[in-house]
């Protein structure tokens, strides 16, 4: 993994749209521009085919727990609040409150190994560009959005808050984070964790990383599946799973700083390079599993939203009891 100092190969900050690839979140680039263009490319890809769809939230007539009230004949017993018909000695049924609005908490890993990129666009930019995705597909019908952005120096928090105005304000602020110094780790379980207390009603969570480093963030995430739906949303550089052949490689990890010569022109550590990162990516798929979490892989060199576009379709297919791929 080459350092966020390093030019990255075969890619421009003015890469144009066609690739696929979402904006440059440079410095010097105007953050109201960019995002302005990925709002535009977000709506004519993803209006009318998804509209008002929730991604995987559980339809049906509530989950939340409501007030007690005095029982009737033909309420359904199974919803008889026991502790307060013994302390009344008169039978009461527990109320529900139906899912009608959808509260979403993205968290957001901007830690260094994001500021890297080989291919059409930097990491970074794929979480940035995830994060609008999800905030099209979420903020409408007074649907609030809110965020927890961790970089591995700061944690910044912003409330879920309603209105398609809220959700580019929160954008903004987004793009805005300030880049990690090299050498300093991301935390993105304790980012995780601090959405757990106090309890918050059922809603959805989505995780934006690329997951890579100590699995510590597989306790707290299972942890929430308990009370929300998952979503993890996977960034990948094509450089991370398999090397190119251009001799003597030096690379560091812009998380600890650690400096590391590569013999690329050798084919048996290319052999062994793409065997670890298929098995590293194949444990955080399996983590992601056991957490209850929906998967979705973004990466550099692809057309992100088209894969967006699938998952989403994928996923509409499988809760209607089509088939899902």
């Amino acid at each position: 993994m080459t350092g966020p100092e390093e030019q990255p190969v075969g890619w421009t900050p003015d890469r144009p749209a066609e690739d696929g690839a979402p904006p440059h979140f440079g410095a010097g680039s105007s953050a109201e521009v960019l995002l302005r263009r990925l709002e535009l490319t977000v709506r004519r890809r993803l209006d009318g085919l998804l509209q008002g769809d929730h991604l995987g939230l559980v339809p049906g007539s509530g989950s939340e727990a409501g007030d007690a009230r005095s029982y009737h004949p033909g309420d359904d017993v199974r919803r008889m609040d026991w502790p307060v018909t013994a302390r009344t000695q008169v039978p009461h049924v527990r109320e529900t409150i139906a899912d009608r609005e959808l509260e979403t908490w993205a968290v957001l890993d901007l830690s260094a190994s994001l500021d890297f990129g080989t291919a059409n666009c930097e990491k970074r930019d794929l979480a940035i560009a995830g994060l609008a995705a999800v905030s099209h597909l979420t903020v409408r019908g007074g649907n609030r959005l809110g965020a927890v952005v961790t970089t591995g120096e700061r944690v910044d928090r912003y409330p879920a808050t309603a209105g398609r105005l809220a959700a580019d304000r929160l954008l903004r602020n987004v793009v805005a984070t300030p880049r990690a110094a090299g050498g300093r780790r991301g935390d993105l379980a304790a980012a995780l964790e601090s959405l757990r207390r106090p309890p918050r009603r059922r809603g959805l969570v989505v995780v934006i990383s690329d997951f890579l480093g100590d699995a510590d963030w597989e306790r707290p995430l299972r942890g929430l599946s308990a009370r929300q739906d998952l979503l993890a949303i996977e960034v990948v550089d094509p450089r991370e799973l398999e090397l190119a052949d251009v001799g003597l490689l030096t690379v560091v990890d812009p998380e600890s700083g650690q400096t590391l010569e590569v013999p690329t022109g050798n084919a048996e550590v290319r052999r062994r390079f793409a065997e670890g990162a298929a098995a590293q990516r194949e444990e955080i798929a399996a983590s992601l599993r056991r957490a209850g979490a929906g998967h979705l892989r973004l990466q550099t060199d692809r057309d992100w939203l088209a894969d967006v576009v699938r998952f989403v379709a994928d996923r509409r297919r499988a809760g209607s009891g089509g088939a899902s791929r």
